[in-house]
């Protein structure tokens, strides 16, 4: 009884705590990488109403869904540094205040986006809320896989901006695909590798046992996607759709993203190395879609 009386004495979230809820900085992203594959998608110049539109049924979607995934992971949250002042384990916010706004954040963006864009946008932002909270968020109890299935979720933002535009898809989206996909790799595991104790403490496992025989399998992965970076540098320029510019400089940077990749395998333990990957994760992303979007053909 004392329990219940307990959680009915919760108090009722404020603004700043359902802001807190929808983890902004994601959002943000999210909404950045979408209207830069609607930019990119558009044939005749950029029609303002259709991505106003289009931000805002993605902002209410993807702000329910990551406040679906504080509640689902409010247990965990708290016992984590890095997480335990959120609302929910901060207690500062009742669970089913959570569950509510995010189940009626996430309807209310896809029934948006399938009035105000077309069902297939639709479509592909309903795809990250299902793989991002029925697939990613389960397998992270159970294997460090769970970040390449993450990648897939965080990788179709662009997508959805490219079908909103074009009604379609076609190979250029998939390219979009690729450049967040393959970034997400050495992004999440240099995450990982920083928060090691945090997670663990939390029974989250994004990352393998590297004491087994032939070392840690996660680091064949970071490389692969710093090597795919490097790649898919040209493949806009090949394409025809971004210019020499866009390719020198995404092709350039990806090698540097190789570079401390390549670092931080062959330190597992330091600490310095993991931050370098992560900070040149987050030069590399800005100003490769931003070279993309301004050096478009």
């Amino acid at each position: 009884m004392a329990t219940a009386e307990s959680a009915l004495a919760l108090p009722h979230g404020s603004v700043s705590d359902y802001f807190e809820l929808t983890k902004p900085r994601i959002v943000l992203m999210v909404l950045v990488t979408t209207l830069a594959g609607f930019y990119l998608g558009g044939r005749t110049g950029f029609d303002v109403t259709v991505a106003l539109n289009l931000l805002a049924g993605t902002a209410l979607a993807a702000g329910g869904t990551l406040a679906l995934n504080q509640y689902v992971e409010r247990d965990t949250d708290a016992m984590m540094d890095r997480t335990r002042h959120r609302p929910l384990p901060d207690m500062r916010m009742r669970p089913a205040e959570a569950l509510v706004f995010g189940v009626s954040a996430t309807a209310a963006g896809l029934v948006y986006l399938t009035l105000a864009t077309n069902p297939l946008c639709a479509a592909v932002i309903a795809a990250i809320t299902i793989i991002y909270l029925g697939v990613y968020t389960p397998l992270k109890r159970y294997t460090w896989m769970c970040n390449v299935v993450g990648a897939v979720s965080g990788a179709l933002p662009p997508v959805a901006g490219w079908v909103a535009a074009r009604g379609g898809l076609g190979l250029e989206p998939i390219v979009l695909f690729a450049i967040m996909f393959l970034w997400q790799l050495p992004h999440t595991f240099a995450v990982a590798r920083l928060f090691r104790i945090d997670y663990a403490r939390a029974g989250i496992r994004l990352l393998p046992d590297d004491t087994a025989r032939g070392g840690n399998p996660s680091n064949p992965v970071v490389i692969a996607g710093c090597l795919g970076l490097v790649a898919v540098g040209i493949v806009p320029t090949m394409l025809g759709f971004a210019g020499i510019p866009y390719m020198v400089i995404a092709s350039a940077l990806g090698l540097g993203m190789l570079m401390f990749g390549f670092a931080m395998v062959r330190s597992p333990g330091n600490s310095r190395a993991a931050r370098r990957v992560l900070l040149a994760s987050l030069v590399y992303l800005p100003i490769v879609w931003l070279v993309l979007v301004l050096d478009r053909v």
